[in-house]
């Protein structure tokens, strides 16, 4: 470089200032270049070791166990005269005690939870609220929320906050001071948005069945609410946790006839209790194996899991499996932890506890799993049960295993079902179906959601598919074909062949229309081809319609689809029909005439979900698919029932028509005009009621019509002007 310099000096480019300036400014600034450059370097080094290098140094908002000890957390002492909450507002519901706006709008349509720090409450003496501190459970419980998307380390981001103060057994609590750590709690606000967990409630001698911390207006999921405690829409009921079930492996009994028709294991109940037991054992002899705690073992964790009759002994809970029903008594408390281990058997529980809150009977459909009795009708218990046919009790085994597999198996499982009723209270629009509430995931539809869980409305954009159904009747085919084409909504277009006798017309005859239409020979000639879920529908909305109903017009038929996007989980149609009894007959028959009550809608032409065409196919209760393929007749009213039995709705007629009328049509030419047609439609109503073992049809005295559709307004100002008549 000196070279360089040199000979740029006697070359003339630079003056004699200017390069002579470079060695001596290096020379006098060398040290200091050095040492800023070596700072800025050991800075960077320090940086990526403090990111990458493991350490403890953790955010004081995130809450886990495993980074931080009971015995590290901060003590916070409490003044005796630290504000106590009021005892707890037994009017509280979501509208009056919950702020729903902290959990605002959110693409994902999930409540945030924050978890407060860990802390240790002492009173001015040093000593603790709670004997225990916290429980495996309870921690357990923390960390699984903490892992679920459930959580938030962002407290001014959180919708419902735990507090991590144990209070799931009241027996180790010390109830003032408990409830005086709970109001320190910086966004308390009197428990607004909070949520506290027990299972343990009340003590000796009267065993409130509500924990009685108070709690001003948190919500709590409780253990062994009843009927007087329980604030519906707004406490969640939980199950007792069974440490036993938990920590033994059972391998799982298929459901079927076992060695005991009933199995009493509880060793703490009345004796009154117990003598009804004991009679109904000497009645029924070895059919009911009558269980209770070992005398001559020593008390401790293992007599824990035995239990005796008469000298011999069992393992428990093992021995549950051996059994069709177990009982499940009420004890000091409601709520029993021998619940979830009878579950975890595939043992029926036959649940005696009056006005017992059930554990998630919000959402849990326990009459698939249980069977609850009157404690006064206890004596009766062994012919109620003997009652129920082998078929359901199977099918309700099965449904025992599963809940306790899905909601019980876990203080993870518990804690995460609780935020997901809470959560579904608050997005009611995007909350669990029934279905996937209840219904072990054995079949997997991946290609159809339930209506219950679409976005309030489904978008207008994808519009729905028509099915028609059709055997030769080819001019009135088309016809249709040419009139549903002018729908705006009309998506797709599927032609359903049923003729297997006679091919479809060649492709060149057929219209030409806007949108896809396609065409499905079937195999057979059965009237449920028009509900198999092709593969071909790819909307969620469809229309089914005859090949015959050439009277509706197209506003008609676009009023109708935009009647169903309101309302997705109902059948949407045009003539209503209704059910009555007929005292003098004693039975279920079919109307027709004109009325003003609707109960059924004609599926010749109505909107319904395709998620309703697995139903039909593949879940149809009993024999029913068959009877009407061997009858040809009442698919729509098969479809009617099971539609209101799954949402407990009933249908929407549409529009003032009340007949599908067809000049053109012969006697001959439709299936309704048959002479023993009405004949078989009453049959059928009575047909399905005794499969589906109740009347699931609902009566309305409503329809949904056009705003302006009666109004003395100009046509062209009108969006269906057209609607159609009687």
């Amino acid at each position: 470089i000196v070279r360089l310099v040199s000979d740029m000096y006697t070359s003339g480019k630079y003056s004699s200032r200017g390069p002579a300036l470079i060695p001596r400014m290096k020379t006098k600034h060398r040290i200091y270049y050095i040492t800023l450059f070596s700072v800025v370097l050991l800075g960077l080094i320090a940086t990526g070791m403090f990111q990458f290098w493991p350490h403890s140094i953790e955010s004081t908002a995130d809450w886990t166990l495993d980074k931080r000890s009971v015995h590290d957390a901060p003590l916070i002492r409490l003044p005796v005269s630290s504000p106590i909450p009021e005892r707890g507002d037994l009017s509280c519901r979501m509208h009056t005690c919950f702020d729903v706006y902290r959990c605002g709008y959110n693409p994902k349509n999930r409540i945030k939870v924050y978890i407060y720090p860990l802390q240790r409450f002492v009173d001015e003496l040093g000593v603790p609220i709670s004997s225990t501190g916290l429980s495996r459970e309870y921690n357990d419980l923390l960390s699984a929320i903490s892992d679920s998307d459930f959580y938030t380390d962002d407290i001014t981001r959180a919708c419902l906050f735990i507090p991590s103060i144990d209070v799931l057994n009241q027996n180790s609590l010390r109830i003032r001071e408990t409830a005086q750590a709970l109001a320190m709690l910086p966004r308390w606000d009197k428990g607004m948005n909070h949520l506290l967990f027990n299972m343990l409630p009340g003590g000796p001698p009267d065993y409130n069945t509500a924990l009685d911390v108070p709690r001003d207006r948190a919500l709590l999921a409780g253990g062994g609410f009843s009927t007087w405690t329980y604030r519906q829409g707004y406490d969640v009921s939980i199950p007792v946790y069974s440490p036993l079930s938990a920590d033994v492996e059972q391998p799982e009994k298929q459901p079927g006839p076992r060695r005991y028709f009933i199995l009493s294991s509880q060793t703490a109940i009345h004796r009154e209790y117990r003598a009804e037991l004991e009679r109904l054992k000497e009645e029924n002899g070895e059919a009911l194996l009558l269980l209770d705690k070992c005398s001559n073992l020593s008390q401790g964790a293992a007599s824990a899991r035995k239990r005796c009759y008469k000298g011999q002994v069992y393992d428990y809970p093992q021995i549950l499996q051996e059994s069709s029903f177990c009982v499940v008594l009420r004890g000091a408390r409601l709520g029993q932890a021998a619940l979830s281990d009878v579950l975890q058997a595939g043992c029926v529980p036959v649940i005696l506890a009056d006005s017992y809150i059930l554990p998630f009977s919000e959402v849990l459909d326990w009459k698939r799993a249980s069977v609850v009795i009157p404690e006064e009708k206890l004596s009766e218990m062994y012919t109620i049960l003997k009652s129920i046919p082998h078929r359901q009790v199977e099918e309700m085994q099965r449904q025992a295993h599963w809940f306790w597999e899905a909601y019980f198996s876990s203080m993870k499982a518990i804690g995460l079902t609780t935020l997901q009723i809470i959560n579904d209270r608050i997005y009611p629009y995007a909350a669990r179906t029934y279905e996937q509430w209840n219904n072990p995931p054995v079949v997997k539809w991946s290609s159809v959601n339930s209506p219950l869980f679409l976005p309030l409305i489904p978008p207008r954009a994808p519009g729905f598919t028509a099915v028609v159904l059709t055997y030769d009747r080819v001019e009135s085919l088309f016809r249709v074909i040419t009139e549903i084409s002018k729908v705006p909504s009309l998506a797709k277009l599927l032609v359903v062949w049923n003729n297997q006798n006679k091919s479809p017309p060649e492709e060149s005859l057929w219209p030409k229309i806007g949108v896809p239409l396609k065409v499905v020979r079937t195999k057979e000639n059965k009237l449920s081809n028009r509900f198999f879920p092709y593969d071909e529908i790819e909307t969620e909305a469809v229309l089914a319609i005859d090949d015959d109903i050439i009277m509706l017009t197209s506003d008609e038929l676009q009023f109708g689809y935009e009647v169903w996007r309101e309302f997705p989980d109902r059948l949407v149609g045009y003539p209503g029909r209704l059910h009555l009894w007929d005292h003098e007959m004693g039975k279920w028959k079919y109307e027709s005439e004109w009325t003003n009550e609707v109960s059924m809608v004609l599926t010749g032409a109505a909107f319904y979900h395709k998620y309703f065409n697995y139903l039909y196919t593949y879940k149809m209760p009993g024999d029913i698919k068959n009877w009407v393929d061997a009858h040809m007749n009442c698919e729509d009213i098969a479809m009617n029932f099971l539609v209101a039995n799954i949402t407990g709705k009933a249908p929407i007629k549409v529009t003032p028509r009340k007949k599908f009328k067809c000049p053109e049509c012969t006697a001959i030419d439709g299936l309704s005009l048959d002479q023993t047609h009405m004949v078989e439609r009453s049959e059928c109503i009575n047909k399905f009621a005794s499969v589906f073992g109740t009347m699931p049809l609902k009566v309305v005295e409503h329809r949904a019509d056009p705003v302006l559709y009666k109004d003395d307004f100009p046509e062209k100002l009108k969006s269906f002007p057209n609607i159609g008549s009687l």
